[in-house]
């Protein structure tokens, strides 16, 4: 999941003097970007087969007589967020993000499985990580029992309200000085957590479908914005389901922390953590001191990783 390749400039650019900045906002193929300086422009991208996300650092031409500007090169990704498509190909989400903050509630009901694999994304590509649970206010909902399994391998997890303001103070102290991506399930409240983190940027806020129980989709594309505290915030649209897309099957395992602290302890060093013999991941579920649901988790992030390998290109 990590990626430093560029898209250079082509032989024509050579020469050009270009301004240099990165994209805060991407809708395809039209784009806002931003100079070092703060000035921003609306762009679009002006070479074939150039593909941009929000967060990536560019360069482009001098604006036309509409004000826009054409971006034309792409500069080396520190690591970039992806899944798979519906035909199994890599797509990008963003690019140079150092935290993922995966939002949940409880309505809808949180889907664990689905936090483990954004947790284990972050893991892939060396971004710290904490799960926040929107929605504290709502009397009679009681903290999903998930937060307990995060918390007990080494995630920070908080309980937040966008309505009320609860636990906004702590989210914003370990949003500050870090590029954090909002992630997580539609209709959790992630606009609403925006919204309130980022006063007077006005987005609508997700609501919950009574016919279906699941969220309506509001956010369209990933944005970038500054934080009064410090730190920037990318918000993402809500989805129903992800999976982080991986290079190769064995590295599922990977993220899942627990799962890697006990592999050091398994008879064969290639342990795939399934049938082998002398696993100590196994005898950790088995001791309980690894959680069941967790360790299904990987099992299903490892045989969707397989079976997407499987697939004709």
């Amino acid at each position: 999941m990590h990626s430093r390749n560029s898209n250079r400039a082509s032989p024509a650019d050579a020469g050009e003097p270009l301004a240099e900045g990165r994209v805060i906002a991407s809708y395809g193929q039209r784009l806002q970007v931003e100079e070092d300086g703060g000035r921003q422009y609306p762009a679009y991208v002006g070479r074939r087969g150039l593909r941009l996300v929000c967060g990536d650092r560019v360069r482009w031409h001098e604006a036309d007589e509409t004000g826009a500007v054409a971006v034309v090169e792409r500069l080396d990704r520190h690591n970039e967020l992806t899944r798979p498509d519906s035909r199994g190909r890599v797509e990008v989400l963003a690019a140079n993000i150092d935290q993922l903050v995966v939002v949940c509630a409880p309505e809808p009901a949180p889907d664990p499985f689905i936090i483990d694999r954004y947790l284990a994304a972050a893991e892939s590509i060396g971004a710290a990580a904490l799960v926040a649970c929107n929605k504290a206010d709502l009397p009679g909902h009681p903290p999903p029992a998930c937060l307990e399994e995060f918390a007990a391998v080494g995630y920070r997890t908080l309980r937040v309200s966008a309505h009320t303001t609860t636990g906004l103070d702590a989210l914003a102290a370990q949003l500050g000085g870090h590029r954090s991506l909002l992630v997580g399930q539609s209709g959790v409240g992630k606009s609403s957590l925006l919204n309130a983190l980022v006063p007077g940027i006005g987005l609508a806020t997700a609501q919950i479908s009574t016919a279906t129980g699941e969220g309506r989709h509001r956010t369209t594309a990933t944005t970038l914005y500054r934080l009064p505290q410090g730190g920037e915030l990318l918000d993402s649209p809500g989805v129903r389901d992800f999976a982080p897309a991986l290079s190769d099957p064995r590295l599922a395992a990977t993220g899942f922390r627990e799962i890697v602290a006990a592999a050091d302890h398994c008879r064969f060093g290639n342990c795939r953590h399934m049938r082998e013999p002398g696993c100590a991941v196994k005898a950790g579920v088995d001791a309980g001191t690894i959680s069941a649901r967790r360790y299904e988790s990987y099992r299903r992030l490892l045989k969707l990783t397989e079976d997407l390998q499987r697939r004709p290109s």
